[in-house]
């Protein structure tokens, strides 16, 4: 689900699943990070993000989450009986989540000639 959050928006508190927030700061730029969940609040004046883990674009690594989602993906395709696939499917999730954060910040350093 996308959301858009703009000055003097309605008060509103919500949890927040795995994926990403997109902030748009002064004069257009862009970060993008990674969010393993929480709480969302937005006031008038400002929204808070309360996450169990939040990682800037940059600083993820994308060997790490491609060889998760590689390993998720495993799991899922397993053909064994003690497969979680809640649990896969979420790690599955988390690895698409933070290799989308990091395909986004990668676009959004390059800057047009």
């Amino acid at each position: 689900m996308n959301w858009g959050i703009y000055p003097g928006h309605a008060p509103l508190l919500t949890a927040i699943k795995p994926g990403m927030i997109r902030i748009v700061k002064q004069h257009g730029h862009e970060e993008f990070i990674y969010l393993s969940g929480g709480i969302l609040e937005v006031q008038p004046g400002n929204v808070t993000v309360l996450a169990d883990t939040a990682i800037r674009g940059q600083d993820l690594d994308e060997a790490r989450a491609m060889e998760a989602k590689r390993k998720a993906e495993e799991h899922i395709s397993s053909s064994h009986g003690d497969v979680d696939y809640a649990q896969a499917s979420a790690e599955l999730a988390k690895a698409i989540a933070q290799l989308r954060v990091i395909e986004l910040t990668k676009k959004s350093d390059v800057t047009p000639a």
